[in-house]
């Protein structure tokens, strides 16, 4: 297991390079003079050169890429335009709600999407069947931006329930942290269990037509038995890939999200900057999700040789 894990491990290291190929590449594909575009219009020749400098533009294109790489393996990401901050920093300083708000939603999304899709299976064809899979279409063809102001609406606005924006640190309490991003992890949990619900059905339904699952049946086993750890287990493996993707596209979801309830995330960090058009930070989380995503990649390689054994080779 381990080999396997240091092989895949060492998979995603030429992805990790290309995709650092292409976030230094975001700073010179951008139309017009990056120091100029940086400095402004009002900037004299002197603070654009500065810029130029400061940013090592000056140096040859194929320079500029080693220095850049080289200091993002020490996780030095250079500094933010703006603040005049460390990028790296910047990102710690914001890690936070990002991450309290990313895990909640993907416990949220699996306690509504597997039971859901494997129960919609078991009553396959019946009114439970439509109505789950009528809220899965619901939930995948909205925009996570109208769930959230629709719950902002009657949760925070209406009932006050909840805060209308806003995060509480970890350090004020974990109920206080999981009360502040109780919405915005439902607004996510909602548009991503629908697309996990829909595929836990699919793959459940096909093993539940396979013999050994009609032989628990004659055996007179519960359904939540048969459906939990006979049917789940060897439909395992699409539902951990969609589970993968569905985690991966949260990334965007995230921006939205924090942006809609005003949390300071990442995603919050990466509008900001962009508005700002600070391509250090630019560059920094986009380079940090990119990371992100290989992790995750490498987890769901994990879970399949955790599933099935014979992936492991």
């Amino acid at each position: 297991m381990l080999r396997y894990a240091a092989t895949r491990l060492v998979a995603g290291v030429p992805t990790l390079v290309l995709v650092s190929v292409f976030i230094f590449s975001l700073i010179h594909i951008t139309p017009g003079d990056p120091a100029i575009l940086l400095a402004g219009d009002n900037a004299t020749p002197a603070q654009v050169e500065a810029i130029r400098a400061r940013l090592k533009l000056d140096l040859p294109l194929w320079q500029q890429f080693g220095l850049w790489f080289l200091d993002a393996l020490r996780l030095d990401l250079g500094s933010s335009v703006y603040s005049g901050k460390p990028v790296t920093e910047l990102i710690m300083q914001r890690i936070e709600p990002t991450l309290v708000l990313g895990l909640t939603t993907i416990l949220l999304t699996i306690l509504i999407a597997i039971p859901l899709g494997a129960y919609a299976a078991w009553r396959v064809n019946t009114f439970v069947d439509r109505l789950a899979m009528g809220f899965a279409v619901i939930g995948f063809s909205v925009p996570v931006f109208v769930i959230g102001y629709v719950l902002l609406y009657v949760f925070a606005v209406k009932w006050r329930l909840f805060p209308v924006q806003g995060y509480k640190p970890l350090s004020e309490g974990m109920f206080a942290a999981l009360h502040s991003v109780t919405l915005p992890a439902t607004a996510l949990a909602l548009v991503f269990a629908a697309l996990i619900a829909r595929v836990t059905r699919a793959a459940v339904l096909d093993v539940l037509g396979e013999n050994y699952i009609r032989t628990t049946r004659a055996k007179g086993l519960s359904a939540p038995r048969i459906l939990f750890i006979h049917a789940l287990k060897s439909a395992g493996v699409p539902v951990v890939t969609v589970v993968g993707i569905g985690f991966a596209t949260l990334i965007g979801g995230v921006v939205v999200t924090e942006s809609v309830f005003n949390i300071p995330g990442i995603g919050r960090l990466t509008v900001d900057a962009i508005t700002r058009r600070d391509y250090p930070v630019i560059q920094g989380v986009i380079l940090f999700f990119s990371a992100a995503l290989i992790l995750i990649n490498l987890l769901v390689d994990l879970t399949y040789a955790l599933i099935d054994p014979r992936v492991r080779g």
